[in-house]
């Protein structure tokens, strides 16, 4: 019986393998780095060990440290969660090693799969269908696009596609140089990548005593740089067939490796219900909350009961419903998807849908881990149920702290390529991001009640409530009160009078007051009620309202910054000056890339490693690189000068 467990990981998953580990009266140890000392799964455990440091190969990533911690608290067993060392081999041959009982797979399954090479080898021979390799010095034009893959790791690192032939050796040595920085391991293989392909995954488990669950299909296919963003279960739109071929080729796969504990069996299916087997996730996957919605079963706590020996049922208990997830990133989808920092104020979600999340209100998000702030899951007897219940639980969020990518998902839940199954593959995002990313803002006439102005309207009057002792209202004459913001990527310039006569705001016409408090403004707006929340957190203001019926993609929420009235005159930078747009680090500089080069348009110059991604700088305009200050290595934060390019 196992009654400790230390989670050799952080965030989300730690969080959520304590909440079983509780249910089921099992102690629980948590590991933390510096920088999360004060995190939200350290917090919730019974003990925690300190790993000395900050960047995960200091403490993550250090086998020899989280089996030395798994000791010294007594822990029991040890649950690699996902990401870090959960597919490493050697750190499961080191946990067993040292007495502890190892909640995952054999070593030797583990290892079997490591490499998406042998993982190919090994299916090929077991029958399982899958995509042949491509020798990349024999390619010709006629067998482009190509798919450039790191063979260790996974989570996109060290992904490209090609579609130009001169641009394959380039991306080779690309990807070889950021799968050598990720997992250590710069080995790469290139393969046909499948245009209009889906990402179809089946869920396996597997007992020491012979049976394997084939756990059903998850469809992941919209991806982010090969990362997925939302997912469901069951696959939407398969045939009965086609299901079947994947269940069977997945527990063929577990039983070759002799498999046991939890697992995922990823495949490619092109447009023609073809299935090639892509990869094995020898561990639980982020999305497992779908399967465990339309089984009902914990995952987690099977996962336990399998590693103290105990036997599955002879058969799964059969699916119900539908499942979808998204995953809550900080991030800017329209800027690159950059990765967002900051203190997240709060995050609250309406009733009814299920939150799995590593942070909690007032917590930082820092730059040395993954943008995910939370899984938000629905379940409904129905897909299209399921879909709409997500979408509306999404719109009524209320997260105040850094830029997410909340609105994006609301789009793409409702987009009809979506609502399609026949219409999904994993180039959604490629072919509508820059629709769904649209803000639409530029007046408030964009979208009717629900435009920007309208919310900065109400962070104003708030403001004048907050800051007067008579409620904003005057008595007598006066010029209109101004006040300037930006947000959603436009100033706005608020002017208006309050007196016992009501409310007269330029560019509102019509628009009434019906009850102003400094966290709360009704007004009417064409006959209709609207009423804003209004939080303040320094200079930042969060206004959220409701969704009004007719306007699906329209956001319900705005933050602005309070501009000064007075601006700084010298807040500037030169011309042609290229600024950190996040904290992190420079991990390269292009290829005898020196001041003085002459430079073009779009070139990349150098690229930097912030929340597990890499981000290339690229020159605004065509000119000379005059200044250089950074080098490979260096700690940047937001607005540090990396680069001067002049015209």
């Amino acid at each position: 019986m196992i009654r400790s467990v230390l989670v050799a990981n952080r965030g989300e998953i730690a969080r959520r393998v304590f909440r079983t580990c509780r249910e089921l009266g099992i102690s629980t140890i948590a590991v933390h780095s510096d920088a999360d000392a004060g995190a939200p799964h350290v917090r919730e455990a019974d003990t925690a060990v300190r790993l000395p440091g900050d960047a995960p190969a200091d403490t993550y990533l250090r086998a020899d440290l989280l089996v030395r911690a798994a000791r010294a608290a007594g822990a029991d067993a040890v649950h690699p969660g996902y990401g870090f060392l959960s597919e490493n081999a050697a750190f499961a041959t080191a946990v067993a090693d040292a007495g502890l009982t190892w909640i995952g797979p054999p070593p030797a399954a583990i290892e079997a799969m490591a490499s998406k090479t042998r993982a190919k080898e090994l299916m090929a021979d077991a029958g399982v269908p899958l995509l042949a390799p491509v020798d990349p010095g024999q390619v010709t034009a006629a067998e482009l696009p190509l798919l450039v893959k790191a063979a260790a790791g996974g989570g996109g690192r060290g992904m490209r596609v090609v579609t130009e032939l001169d641009a394959l050796e380039g991306e080779l040595k690309a990807a070889a140089a950021e799968a050598a920085a990720a997992f250590g391991d710069g080995e790469v293989f290139v393969e046909p990548y499948v245009v209009g392909g889906r990402h179809v995954e089946v869920q396996i488990l597997a007992d020491g005593h012979g049976t394997v669950w084939t756990l059903g299909t998850r469809d992941c296919s919209l991806q982010r740089r090969h990362q997925k963003v939302i997912e469901e279960a069951p696959a939407p739109g398969l045939s009965v067939e086609l299901r079947s071929t994947l269940h069977q080729a997945a527990e063929r796969a577990a039983r070759t490796i002799g498999y046991r504990g939890a697992g995922t069996v990823e495949f490619l299916v092109d447009r023609t219900g073809r299935a090639y087997f892509l990869e094995m996730n020898t561990r639980l996957q982020v999305e497992h909350p779908v399967t465990e919605a339309v089984y009902r079963l914990d995952l987690v706590a099977l996962q336990l009961s399998i590693a103290e020996g105990s036997p599955l049922d002879a058969a799964p208990p059969r699916p119900h419903g539908h499942a979808v997830e998204a995953r809550l990133y900080a991030e800017d989808p329209a800027a690159g998807w950059q990765p967002q920092t900051g203190t997240l104020h709060r995050l609250a979600l309406p009733d009814g849908v299920r939150l799995d999340s590593g942070v909690t209100d007032g917590d930082t998000i820092g730059v040395h881990y993954d943008p995910m702030l939370a899984k938000v899951i629905a379940w409904a007897p129905s897909r299209d149920e399921a879909v709409r219940k997500l979408a509306g639980a999404l719109e009524r969020t209320r997260i105040h702290g850094p830029a997410t990518n909340r609105d994006l998902l609301v789009r793409s839940l409702r987009h009809p390529e979506f609502t399609d199954p026949g219409a999904l593959d994993t180039g959604f995002y490629d072919r509508h991001l820059a629709e769904l990313t649209d803000s639409g803002t530029g007046s408030d006439s964009d979208s009717g009640a629900e435009g920007v102005a309208l919310f900065a309207l109400a962070a104003a009057l708030a403001d004048a409530h907050g800051r007067s002792r008579f409620g904003g209202f005057r008595n007598v004459p006066s010029g209109p009160q101004a006040k300037t913001y930006t947000g959603a990527g436009t100033e706005h310039t608020i002017r208006y009078r309050l007196s016992r006569d009501g409310l007269r705001a330029e560019d509102f016409p019509g628009v009434r007051l019906l009850t102003l408090g400094p966290d709360e403004v009704v007004l009417e707006v064409d006959g209709l009620r609207r009423q804003f929340t209004v939080s303040r957190y320094g200079d930042r203001v969060h206004v959220d309202a409701p969704p009004t019926p007719g306007t699906p993609t329209t956001p319900t929420s705005h933050t602005f910054t309070a501009l000064p009235r007075f601006p700084d005159p010298t807040a500037r930078t030169e011309p042609g000056s290229l600024l950190a747009p996040m904290p992190g680090t420079v991990v390269r500089i292009a290829e005898g890339l020196t001041e003085g080069d002459p430079v073009e348009a779009g070139q990349p110059l150098l690229w930097l490693e912030a929340m597990k991604m890499e981000h290339k700088i690229t020159a605004p305009l065509a000119g000379t690189l005059t200044s250089l200050p950074v080098q490979p290595g260096k700690q940047v934060e937001v607005g540090t000068l990396l680069a001067v390019v002049t015209d």
